[in-house]
């Protein structure tokens, strides 16, 4: 798993796991790329092998930088990639090597509210000064292309008049953390068919 802040959605996905409600996957490894993230004292405290792997940690050398994370993926026989809040860019490198199988959730209903600026409370500003009624969260695969990715799953919630972007993110949330456990279980299952920038859910 990937994370660059708090780290409560590694918090929740973990629980899962340890409560038995995400039985097919294994939380092998986090990977941040800020040593002093909230995701890797979680990690610490709770046991899991955490590594600091950033592009600053390497000079700027984004050779070394995208060589060190792939390496350190594979020397721990990772599968699946899991972001969660992680703030950089994946070098064109993971993403090929790990094609279909790097998810991420994001606090808007994709394709609206997404691109490089979209993250945090920049989405629930860009919701609410549209206007929009309806906002929710969305699970999709990730591509070279920012939030561009087939989508897995979505879930909605009322836009409410009285609403700040702190209160949306609330409500946004708690979809994230229905949404993520189920589409990582689908993907480590082999339940999804990816077809062109559609997914398809195998029954």
């Amino acid at each position: 798993m990937l994370a660059s802040g708090r780290g409560s959605n590694l918090a929740h996905i973990h629980g899962e796991i340890v409560a038995g409600r995400l039985a097919s996957v294994e939380l092998a490894l986090v990977i941040s790329n800020n040593s002093g993230s909230g995701a890797m004292e979680y990690a610490h405290v709770h046991g899991i092998p955490s590594q600091h792997v950033s592009l600053v940690k390497f000079g700027a050398d984004a050779e070394l930088y995208e060589h060190a994370l792939l390496s350190t993926l594979r020397e721990n026989q990772i599968e699946i990639i899991v972001l969660a809040g992680y703030m950089k860019r994946l070098p064109d490198a993971i993403i090929e090597a790990f094609e279909n199988n790097i998810l991420n959730v994001h606090p808007a209903l994709l394709p609206r509210f997404g691109g490089s600026s979209m993250y945090g409370r920049n989405v629930h500003e860009a919701v609410l000064s549209a206007g929009c009624k309806v906002s929710g969260a969305t699970v999709h695969l990730v591509t070279s292309e920012f939030d561009a990715g087939a989508i897995l799953m979505q879930k909605c919630c009322a836009v409410r008049e009285d609403d700040t972007p702190e209160s949306l993110s609330q409500r946004v949330r708690k979809l994230e953390f229905e949404l993520y456990p189920v589409a990582i279980d689908l993907v480590a299952r082999g339940k999804v068919i990816v077809e062109g920038k559609r997914a398809r859910i195998l029954k």
